[in-house]
């Protein structure tokens, strides 16, 4: 059921788009990352309790798509610390979410999750090169 405040203030998720379905979502996404070829390596190097990192990519989904605010963390700074991160990664990631989305989430649904994904991606691209002193004001959508 869709809170009455965030409904009043003109936020109404999109059908089908709930807890339940977006933590279907993190978890079919995440295990085709960490069986993936190219994002494989990091996420495994860098994550030593998927249970936990699961929990909070839950919660941080929630909050975004839901304003559920469960989240409370920051997700950029774990980013910033990985020298190899590139758009190559970022796209292979936005691929595998597209496809999870189509998969797990209704018709209706999976284009809003994977908008935010996109604009996510694209955030993150455009701190990563600030950070490393880069021109990010060429950084667009994949």
């Amino acid at each position: 059921m869709v809170d009455e405040t965030r409904y009043q203030l003109g936020f109404v998720p999109p059908e089908g788009v709930d807890e339940e379905g977006l933590g279907r979502l993190v978890d079919a996404f995440y295990a085709k990352v960490r069986a993936d070829d190219m994002l494989g390596p990091i996420f495994n190097r860098e994550i030593d309790d998927w249970p936990h990192h699961l929990d909070k990519l839950k919660k941080f989904w929630a909050s975004t798509m839901l304003k559920a605010r469960t989240y409370d963390g920051r997700p950029l700074p774990p980013h910033l610390k990985l020298p190899e991160i590139s758009d190559a990664h970022f796209a292979r990631w936005l691929q595998l979410f597209r496809e999870t989305a189509a998969e797990e989430m209704p018709e209706i649904g999976a284009p809003a999750v994977t908008a935010m994904a996109e604009r996510i991606a694209t955030s993150f691209r455009m701190a990563i090169a600030f950070h490393r002193g880069e021109d990010s004001t060429k950084i667009g959508p994949l």
